[in-house]
């Protein structure tokens, strides 16, 4: 069986992918923060907050650890209208990714809080710091060393994981390479161009996060 390559219809409509490409670096990009302060929160409450609320954390992890992506965010986009709260596919992905990546984060900044010897965290209150104190002065930092290519790689995972938002209608790369392909049925040329396409943002990724790392880390 021979197969005719034509890449025409692709490019001539790469503008396309390309403004889906963007939508899925901003997407990422913003879930990346936002998870992030919720991990840290999180992490915060499950080591040092009251028993009531560590369980709470415990029970936010484990539920969203243990359950698809897809089904959350089909909660969050198709189940809240039906209490009343009804949000757009670009929000809906925001806060599902969000809260996704807040429960893998947790764990990781966690594990990075229990790794900063106890002796240190006991001298800073011994000294009259508050908790909050010394998280800030001294835990973060030795912390962030610790956990920085593991939250890396988190970040990768979540940037490669936005595609499964086209689900909901939110205009990704993903979504923007199905209409095109829905247009054109050049299904083997558009999903090879945009596999190279998600290859260059998660090397992209990649080596931003070791330039980070370098100029945060390495150089001190």
């Amino acid at each position: 069986m021979t197969y005719s390559f034509n890449f025409r219809d692709v490019f001539n409509n790469i503008d396309l992918l390309l403004v889906g490409m963007g939508y899925t670096l901003q997407l990422s990009l913003i879930t990346m923060v936002l998870g992030l302060l919720i991990g840290v929160a999180m992490a915060l409450v499950r080591t040092w907050g009251p028993t009531p609320l560590r369980w709470l954390a415990a029970s936010y992890v484990e539920v969203i650890r243990n359950t698809p992506l897809l089904v959350q965010l089909f909660i969050i986009f198709f189940g809240l209208p039906s209490l009343g709260l009804r949000l757009s596919a670009e929000q809906a992905a925001v806060i599902g990714l969000s809260v996704n990546l807040g429960a893998y984060a947790t764990e990781i900044v966690r594990a990075g809080i229990e790794a900063i010897h106890k002796s240190q965290v006991e001298a800073g209150l011994s000294l009259g710091m508050s908790r909050l104190q010394v998280f800030r002065y001294v835990v973060l930092f030795p912390a962030l060393r610790v956990i920085y290519p593991a939250l890396a790689s988190q970040f990768i995972l979540l940037m490669l994981a936005t595609s499964i938002v086209s689900l909901i209608a939110a205009e990704d790369l993903f979504h923007m390479a199905a209409f095109l392909e829905s247009r054109t049925f050049r299904s083997f040329e558009i999903y090879l161009v945009v596999t190279g396409l998600y290859l260059v943002m998660a090397l992209s990724f990649r080596a931003l996060f070791a330039v980070i790392y370098h100029l945060a880390f390495e150089r001190r």
